[in-house]
C-alpha cells in the first residue's frame, strides 16, 4: 500500500470519562513538509502528539479511536521509544537532557557505538567499551548540522538554553531512520536571533525529507517557515490550508473565534468606566517559574474589571503572584496612590487587597479543615477578626454566621458549615477561595484561573459574582484567565501578556483576530494590537 503521507491521523477521538478532549481529528504529513499545528491552550494539540507518541496517559485511560498510519501502513504505537523506532522524534519543549553528562553523551543516549575486546568476545557484549572517538565524530556531525560550533566533549550544565535546545535537535538529527521530527515550541526559549536559525535549520532538515509537525503560538515563525498549516479548536480540526492562501491575520482568527454562541451572557456594564487609576504598575518582573513577567507596564481602573488574558506560559499568571507577593518581584506598584511594596503578602494583604490563586488546593484552601475556618482564616490572620478576649479565642457564633452568609450567597453546596473543605467538588473548593477573599472586605481582588475545572453552573455563578462586586459594589477586580470567552464576557477591557510584557490592551468586543494576533505576540496592520 503505498501513500502520498508519511503519517495519517485519521478520524482520531480521545475522551477521558465522559470529557470528548479530541473529536475526530484527522491530520496528514508528507514527507519532507514542515506542517504547522496552532491552536489555543486545551485545544487539543499535545493530546493529539500524546496519540502519536504512544504515551501512557494515553493506553491507562482507554486508548482512542481512529487510526495512524505511516508511510500507508496501520501501526499501533506503544510507547515513545516505540516511536523514536518507528522513525518519529520529538524536540521537546522542557528539555530532556542530562546536566551531568557531555553534549556527546547526551547526543548518543541509548546509542552507544562500543568496540568489543578479547574479553566481551567470551563474556558478552555488555563488557564493551564505549567507542569514544566514534560517537564524537557523530555528535560533531550532528553539533554542525544545526549550526554549533561548541565543543562535543563540553557539559551540558550551565549551557544557555539556546544551546540546549540546538542539542535536543541534534540528538534528533543524529538517529537513523528518521521520518518525521515534531518540533514543540522550539522557540520559545530563544532570543530572536536563535530563532531565526532554528527556523532555517528546520528548513534544511525538511529539504533532506524528512517531515516536521511545528507547534508554535509565534504566527510571524508559521508564515515564514511552515508549507501548511492545520488549526485544533476545542479539541476539532478547524482547517488545514497551505500557507499560500492565508494570512497570520486570518489564521489567528481561526485560532481564536467562536462565535456568539460560546460567550457566558452577563449584564453589560452600562456606565463608563472612571479614569481615577486604582493600581499603577511600572516595570514589573517576577521570578516565576513558567509565568516569569519582564518588565509590565499596567494601569487598573478603580472600580473596572480589568481582564488579563494570554497563551499559558507567557507571564499573565505571574501578575498577580508578583503583586502579592508569592514570588520575588521587582519594580514599582502603586495602590490607590500609595506605593506598595514588593516581596511583602502580609503587607499587600494588610493594604486592601485580596487575592484567589490559581492553585486552590495547593496555595488557596485549608483542605482539612471545615468551610467555616477556610472562609475565615485570611481575616483572622491579618485583621484580627472573628477573635474575642484577651486570649484571641475564635468567635464562634460570628465565624458560622459569616460562613452560613457566604455559603447562601454563592450556592456552596456541602452538608454544613462544619464540612471538611477537601471533602467538596472542585467547583465548591473555588467558591470557598472567592468567599473567603471576599471575608477580608478588599478594596481590590485579584482572581488568578476562577473557573478553572468546575462545570458550566459554578462557572455562571463565580462570574456573576464578580460582576456584581464590581458593579454593584464598585470592587475594583483583576481577573487573570486562559479562558478568553470568559474575559470577553464580563471584563471592561482585556490586557493580553504574551512573553512576559503587556502585547496589546483591546475591548471585549475588538476582533478574535485582534486577541489571536496579540497573543501570538505579533502586531496588526492598523494599529489594533501592538
Amino acid at each position: 500500500m503505498s501513500s502520498n503521507y508519511v503519517l495519517e491521523m485519521n478520524g482520531i477521538t480521545k475522551e477521558y470519562g465522559s470529557n470528548a478532549v479530541l473529536k475526530d481529528v484527522t491530520l496528514r504529513i508528507r514527507p519532507g513538509e514542515i506542517h504547522a499545528l496552532l491552536g489555543e491552550n486545551g485545544a487539543g494539540k499535545s493530546t493529539l502528539m500524546n496519540v502519536l507518541f504512544g504515551m501512557p496517559v494515553i493506553h491507562s485511560t482507554g486508548g482512542f479511536q481512529g487510526e495512524v498510519l505511516l508511510d500507508g501502513q496501520a501501526v499501533r504505537i506503544l510507547s515513545p521509544m516505540d516511536a523514536m523506532e518507528k522513525g518519529i522524534g520529538m524536540v521537546h519543549q522542557e528539555f530532556m537532557l542530562i546536566p551531568g553528562f557531555s553534549i556527546t553523551d547526551n547526543i548518543k543516549l541509548n546509542r552507544e557505538i562500543t568496540r568489543p575486546w578479547p574479553v566481551s568476545r567470551v563474556l558478552g557484549k555488555d563488557l564493551e567499551f564505549l567507542d569514544r572517538p566514534a560517537m564524537s565524530s557523530d555528535a560533531r556531525k550532528a553539533l554542525n548540522s544545526v549550526g554549533m560550533s561548541i565543543e562535543e566533549f563540553a557539559l551540558v550544565s550551565g549551557l544557555p538554553v539556546g544551546h540546549m535546545q540546538f542539542i535536543e535537535i541534534a540528538r534528533e538529527i543524529d538517529k537513523t531512520g528518521m521520518k518525521l521530527l515534531v518540533f514543540d515550541e522550539p522557540t520559545a526559549v530563544l532570543t530572536e536571533s536563535e530563532a531565526a536559525q532554528l527556523l532555517a535549520v528546520m528548513k534544511d532538515i525538511a529539504a533532506r525529507g524528512i517531515a516536521i509537525i511545528f507547534i508554535t503560538h509565534r504566527l510571524d515563525e508559521v508564515m515564514d517557515a511552515a508549507d501548511t498549516i492545520t488549526i485544533l479548536r476545542d479539541g476539532r480540526l478547524v482547517q488545514t490550508l497551505s500557507k499560500s492562501e492565508t494570512t497570520a491575520e486570518r489564521l489567528a482568527a481561526l485560532m481564536i473565534g467562536r462565535g456568539e454562541d460560546s460567550i457566558i451572557q452577563v449584564e453589560k456594564r452600562r456606565d463608563p468606566v472612571p479614569d481615577k487609576i486604582a493600581m499603577r504598575i511600572r516595570n514589573l518582573w517576577v521570578d516565576m517559574p513558567g509565568e516569569v513577567c519582564r518588565g509590565i507596564d499596567l494601569d487598573v481602573r478603580e472600580g473596572e474589571i480589568l481582564g488579563i488574558g494570554g497563551l499559558a506560559g507567557q507571564g499573565k499568571i505571574g501578575i498577580p503572584n508578583g503583586v502579592m507577593g508569592l514570588y520575588e518581584a521587582a519594580g514599582s506598584v502603586e495602590l490607590f496612590g500609595e506605593n506598595l511594596p514588593l516581596n511583602n503578602t502580609n503587607g499587600a494583604l494588610k493594604a486592601g487587597l485580596a487575592f484567589v490563586s490559581e492553585d486552590r488546593r495547593g496555595v488557596g484552601l485549608l483542605l482539612d479543615q471545615s468551610i467555616e475556618d477556610n472562609i475565615v482564616f485570611s481575616a483572622m490572620q491579618v485583621h484580627g477578626e472573628y477573635l474575642v478576649g484577651p486570649l484571641h479565642l475564635k468567635n464562634t457564633r460570628k465565624i458560622r454566621a459569616r460562613a452560613e452568609e457566604m455559603i447562601q450567597q454563592l450556592d456552596i453546596r456541602c452538608t454544613s458549615a462544619a464540612q471538611a473543605t477537601g471533602t467538596l467538588s472542585g467547583g465548591n473548593q473555588q467558591k470557598v477561595c472567592v468567599a473567603r477573599a471576599l471575608t477580608l472586605n478588599p478594596k481590590f481582588l485579584f482572581v488568578s484561573e476562577p473557573t478553572r475545572g468546575i462545570d458550566i453552573g459554578a462557572k455562571m455563578l463565580v462570574l456573576e459574582t464578580l460582576v456584581r462586586l464590581g458593579r454593584e459594589q464598585h470592587m475594583t477586580i483583576v481577573m487573570v484567565s486562559s479562558e478568553l470567552q470568559e474575559l470577553r464576557s464580563i471584563c471592561d477591557r482585556i490586557a493580553i501578556i504574551a512573553e512576559g510584557k503587556v502585547a496589546a490592551i483591546l475591548k471585549p468586543e475588538d476582533s478574535d483576530t485582534a486577541f489571536g494576533m496579540a497573543m501570538s505576540g505579533a502586531r496588526m496592520k492598523g494599529g489594533e494590537a501592538s
